[in-house]
């Protein structure tokens, strides 16, 4: 089993990606692959409702300038997607929700092709506005029929500069729970 982590932040290993490890952490002890991308220093565009994904239905966006068929091809590829943020204004960073728009109306172009598999967010916020965030990542899940573990609290973490939310011992306790939940959900629904 897989699951790849898509990290939105303009920091490369950054609070957001700690706290996506602190997930894996769990996910790699009962044997599952993981891998990261990391979007920062990357541009993408968002949706250009062309339509072609529809008339093609080739599991790829026709906006070829970036990495975004990369993207969406380790997502086909994964059993279970991670969606990492920090909190930009009180939402997802510009990158991701570019990701968020051209793999979901990839997918529902091609019969909802994320349908089923595992979707989890992940949320990092100095103080404040990463409920809306978290609800921008989990709409991606529930519009594409993924099926979606809960944790011990809301899958976020509390720090701005780079590190601290490692002293986020509920932040980090809630992502060891969300890995740990992941992986019986995976496993599961694989039985």
């Amino acid at each position: 089993m897989k699951v790849l982590a898509i990290n939105g932040s303009a920091r490369k290993d950054g609070n957001t990606a700690i706290m996506v490890r602190a997930v894996f952490a769990e996910l790699e002890k009962e044997g599952i692959e993981t891998r990261l991308e990391q979007l920062h220093g990357t541009k993408f565009t968002g949706c250009t409702a062309c339509y072609e994904c529809f008339k093609r239905k080739d599991k790829r966006c026709a906006v070829k300038k970036d990495k975004i068929n990369d993207l969406i091809e380790l997502m086909v590829d994964a059993d279970g997607i991670i969606l990492a943020s920090p909190t930009y204004f009180a939402d997802v960073t510009a990158g991701l929700r570019a990701v968020i728009e051209r793999s979901g109306m990839v997918a529902r172009a091609c019969d909802d092709m994320f349908a089923r598999k595992v979707g989890a967010a992940v949320v990092t916020m100095r103080r404040g506005g990463g409920m809306q965030t978290f609800n921008s990542l989990n709409s991606f899940f529930f519009i594409g029929q993924m099926i979606v573990p809960g944790s011990s609290y809301w899958n976020m973490g509390f720090g701005r500069e780079i590190g601290q939310v490692e002293g986020d011992q509920e932040g980090l306790k809630t992502m060891a729970d969300l890995g740990r939940n992941m992986a019986w959900l995976m496993k599961k629904l694989q039985g």
